[in-house]
């Protein structure tokens, strides 16, 4: 099982990215959204790391291992919420990030089921299971970021020993630096003090920007 894959970048098309891991060539399927945060921050012959699903696609006779590859971790389990719905496969899911993670995962949450049936493959009803199984779930998501300086971050994250750390180090995978990270976790917990999960306080932090936005 393949679950990161670090190497140069040697091409980037429409839904992939090649790249060369010590002369081996891997294609990586990559999401539209990515391969434009891709083409932003990255030239070719740079060295990348992806985050990666790896799976069979089943054909007659033989089976086809596949790569998907995400920029962090949170995109990727982002991914496996998406296709934990029914109906909605690893490539379907892939061709319908036409949108960033963050705007998918607030139109999840607000249940937009406009902007969810304008991705490609989403239709009505398929729009309305989504959002039946995965709204309230998904707040962490729509907290990522990119950097301000167009560079990729690359942060080891520690070993979290509580719900407040744990946080934090979701936090920082999404590009906040660390002192944002605390502060918006410590104040969180003082408006949530009965959260028992990470997933609760980053809930309570995406809840707060969205008040945040609509109050401006």
């Amino acid at each position: 099982m393949i679950v990161r894959l670090r190497g140069v970048l040697r091409a980037i098309g429409e839904l992939h990215a090649l790249v060369d891991v010590q002369g081996v060539g891997y294609e990586v399927l990559v999401a539209p959204s990515i391969v434009r945060s891709l083409k932003e921050r990255t030239d070719t012959s740079a060295e990348v790391e992806f985050v990666t699903f790896h799976y069979q696609q089943l054909e007659v006779g033989r089976g086809i291992p596949v790569l998907i590859g995400f920029l962090n971790e949170v995109e990727r389990e982002f991914f496996l919420k998406f296709i934990s719905v029914s109906g909605v496969g690893p490539r379907a899911a892939l061709k319908a990030f036409t949108q960033p993670i963050p705007v998918i995962a607030r139109a999840i949450d607000e249940g937009n089921l406009p902007l969810l049936k304008s991705l490609p493959g989403i239709g009505e009803q398929r729009a309305k299971e989504i959002v039946a199984k995965l709204q309230g779930k998904v707040g962490k998501f729509g907290l990522i970021q990119s950097p301000s300086n167009g560079e990729p971050v690359v942060v080891p994250a520690p070993q979290p020993e509580s719900i407040e750390e744990e946080a934090v180090s979701v936090l920082v995978q999404l590009e906040y630096t660390l002192n944002e990270a605390r502060d918006m976790v410590r104040a969180a917990k003082g408006r949530n003090a009965k959260a028992k999960t990470a997933e609760d306080l980053l809930n309570e932090i995406y809840k707060q920007r969205l008040v945040t936005a609509d109050a401006s």
